[in-house]
């Protein structure tokens, strides 16, 4: 399956809740969502359909994807290596997403969208623990610096970012200034605030 290239308010608006996107634009009164808060398509408007337990369950998966930027055999991936872990598994899955590069380029304030931080990270403009990385789904770990190449830092889009206030999660630090971050602890259950209920996705995978 490819990539979806729709509009992303269409997925919004699918879910029935700002999966944020689109950066600015997600926050402003030309969100989608805000717009039009109803399903897309021609009976969007009209749906009352009763979701049944199954498709509570799909949907929670669909909507983590789509926050996460994810398709179907990568996320499925994800599940498996989740459950293979120590620990619950629904919460064994939301930590391995959150620590995605990507993820955490997002959650730094380098870009406004996780869309936006893989474009970033594809295009070599970080560098873990002062090596190049530009995978998207490098797995970070507890005590990783993600730094701005040295020569992306004089680009307009950085330069911007050394005058913002930026508010991260708990377990990550960063200096606006070196335009570097760093994971100080791995996240926990606590930390990750997307709204995603996991062991719905637990459920809908064990059956």
């Amino acid at each position: 399956m490819a990539r979806y290239t729709g509009p992303s308010c269409r997925l919004c608006r699918r879910e029935g809740q700002k999966l944020f996107l689109k950066g600015e634009r997600c926050y402003s009164t030309k969100c989608g969502i805000e717009r039009r808060n109803y399903a897309p398509g021609q009976h969007g408007l009209g749906r009352r359909t009763k979701a049944t337990e199954y498709g509570l369950q799909l949907r929670e998966k669909q909507k983590a994807k789509r926050f996460y930027g994810l398709l179907e055999a990568q996320f499925k991936n994800y599940f498996e290596k989740a459950a293979r872990q120590k620990g619950l598994t629904g919460e064994n899955l939301l930590i391995l997403l959150e620590t995605r590069l990507d993820n955490v380029v997002y959650r730094m304030g380098f870009a406004s969208s996780r869309k936006e931080a893989r474009q970033l990270v594809t295009h070599n403009h970080f560098t873990v623990n002062g090596k190049k990385q530009n995978i998207p789904s490098f797995q970070v770990k507890a005590g990783d610096v993600i730094k701005v190449k040295e020569k992306s830092a004089a680009s307009p889009k950085f330069k911007e970012i050394r005058d913002m206030a930026i508010t991260t999660p708990s377990w990550i630090t960063v200096d606006t200034e070196k335009l570097e971050g760093k994971v100080v602890a791995m996240p926990r259950r606590e930390d990750i605030d997307t709204p995603i209920a996991e062991h719905l996705i637990v459920e809908l995978y064990s059956k």
